[in-house]
Formats: C-alpha cells, structure tokens, sequence
C-alpha cells in the first residue's frame, strides 16, 4: 500500500485505544513519570517535575521520547483521532493549557515541546545550524506520534511550531490529514517582503539570528527582561497570559535555550531558505486552516490567505480579534474553529 493509499484510510479509534492502553489514567490521573508502552523506536527517559504543567494542563501523561536527533518532552490525553498541537517562541507546551484540555474530550491531544525549547533536549546546532533546521524539527514530531503508534494525525502549529509543522507537511505528506497554521505566513515569503515596519516590530528575527554570541551574550544578561517584553510586545489581550504560564516559559527559558532559539533563528535565516528555494515547486496537499491575529504584526503586513494559496493547494483562514497568542487570547475561538475542522 502507497502512502497516498493509506493517507486515504480513515482514523480508527480502535487502534488509538490499543496503543494507549497504558495511558487509561492519564484521562483522570495525575502527571507522572511511569514508563509508556512505546514501540522500540521510543525511548523514555527522565522528565523534569513541574508544577506549573500539572497545574495547567491536568491529566495529561508526560513522557520524554527520544528520537534520531534529540529528546522530546511529551504530553498524551484523551481518546479519539490523534491531534499534534505544537508550540512557538518564547513559550512551550503549557502555551495550549487553555485549548488543550477542551480538545482532549474529542481528540487524542498531543503536545510536545519542539526541539530546543521547553523540557526537551537542545542538541547542538552543527554547521550552518542544521540540527534545528525546520527538517530536522519535523523529523522529531514525526517520529514521536510514530513511536505513540499514530502514522497519521491532524496538526496544528502556532509561530515556531508553525514553522516547523510547515516543513513537516512538505516532507512528510502522508503523515498529516488536515493542519491549522496559527499566525504565520510562509517564511520565505517574509524574508523575501521585508519593509522597515516589519523589520522593527519583528525585530528578533534579525537580532537572533546574528552569529554567536553576540544575541546570547546580550539576552543573556537579563533573561526575564527580555522574556517579559517579548511577550508583551505581541500579547494584545491584558490578562491573557496565566502568571503560571508565564512562571513556566521563564522557568524552561534558560542560557541553554536562549542559545538553541537562536540557532532556530539562524537556521530560519540560511538553511531554511535553502531547503525552501529547494522544493518551491512543491505545494502543501491536504485541507490547510489558518488563522491569525487581526491586531497582530502577520495580520496588518500580509495578505494570510493570499500567502498560504501559494504554498497549498485547499486554504481556508478567517482572522480572530485579538494579537499574536491566539491560544491563550482567544482559546474558545480557537477551540471552536480547530474543532470544526478536525471533525
């Protein structure tokens, strides 16, 4: 059987249940470290305790799955079709708290922190920082959902995961059934369109991807400042942000991931561009969602849906009143839309 063919095959709850077996308390249980029934491709490892996550994200079941090139933190609940929710910059798996546990009475909702951030590993970058080249982030999160058992599943990517779930679709296009982008557009299309207003309130795509370690060295001299006005520069909703999320990013956001986000950064910058100039002929084949912020910097500079038709051959998107966060400044809306898609 092709892999067309089995993209065709329609979700089976049955196998879902099976895989998980192991997992029936983390629809009611607490956030552990017990060992998952994985096939040999994953391997578990230590997790990292974190009150903030079981706080936030309740139920859920934790695991460290390591894959070809690095380890990732790993979050399962619910029962149903097999759902990927990844994460962007400065923030991590705690950024879905809000939308994760409504999706997980319909879905089986995986969350995972991407290469370099969060509770997962942070591998060195290598030359030209192809190890957090969107490749090789793909890579991962095709391997984790293959060692939970799912070779087909929906997705949706917000800013970095975003991103990455972008690469994932090219090279993996069998895997993914239907995605949602959360406010991006494509980045090559951002590079290749860049006016002087982006470029000041976009700032850290060209500051980070500097050589090291000058934005390291600089960030790194006070961390929560930076953080802080991060967030706040893209955040248009006061409030939106838990102080226990925000507790959570400044407890994963370290010097050690300062220097993997700016390899992911560099990588943007040089491979990335390379790797999409490569396959630009190629177009994203399944149903493909997107949506952004109508206060937001990707809203006010591009035209989303115009951008997306480029790269996708089925695109639909609408944009929601609020700024960069969708999942945390509109979570009912967010859920609402993810879960009429999916279904």
């Amino acid at each position: 059987m092709s892999d067309d063919d089995q993209a065709e095959r329609p979700f089976d709850p049955r196998l879902t249940r099976r895989r998980l077996m192991s997992l029936a308390a983390a629809t009611t249980g607490a956030i552990g470290s017990t060992m998952l029934d994985l096939p040999a491709l994953a391997e578990e490892t230590t997790t990292v305790h974190s009150d903030q996550i079981e706080k936030l994200l309740p139920g859920f079941r934790r695991s460290r799955i390591r894959t070809d090139g690095a380890e990732i933190n790993t979050l399962v609940k619910g029962e149903g079709a097999p759902l990927l929710l990844l994460h962007g910059h400065p923030q991590t798996v705690v950024c879905w708290h809000k939308v994760a546990p409504k999706l997980a009475e319909r879905f089986t909702v995986v969350l995972t922190d991407i290469r370099g951030y969060g509770d997962s590993s942070k591998p060195d970058g290598g030359k030209d920082s192809i190890n957090y080249s969107k490749r090789e982030m793909a890579r991962d999160q095709v391997e984790v959902m293959r060692a939970l058992g799912f070779e087909h599943f929906y997705a949706a990517g917000h800013d970095r995961g975003g991103r990455v779930l972008h690469r994932l679709l090219l090279d993996h296009p069998a895997a993914v059934t239907k995605a949602v982008l959360l406010d991006i557009a494509p980045t090559a299309t951002m590079y290749a369109k860049v006016t002087k207003d982006f470029a000041m309130r976009y700032m850290w795509w060209f500051f980070l991807s500097q050589p090291a370690p000058l934005p390291e060295t600089l960030i790194g001299n006070n961390l929560d400042f930076y953080l802080q006005a991060h967030i706040n520069k893209q955040n248009k909703t006061p409030g939106a942000i838990d102080p226990v999320a925000l507790e959570e990013y400044r407890r994963c956001y370290t010097r050690e991931t300062l220097h993997a986000v700016c390899e992911d950064y560099r990588a943007a910058a040089g491979i990335d561009l390379l790797h999409d100039a490569a396959d630009s002929d190629k177009r994203i084949g399944c149903p493909l969602l997107v949506l952004w912020g109508e206060k937001g910097v990707v809203g006010s500079t591009y035209d989303v849906r115009a951008t997306w038709r480029e790269k996708a051959v089925d695109v639909s998107g609408e944009s929601l009143p609020c700024g960069h966060y969708l999942p945390e400044e509109a979570p009912e809306l967010v859920i609402d839309r993810l879960g009429g898609f999916f279904t």
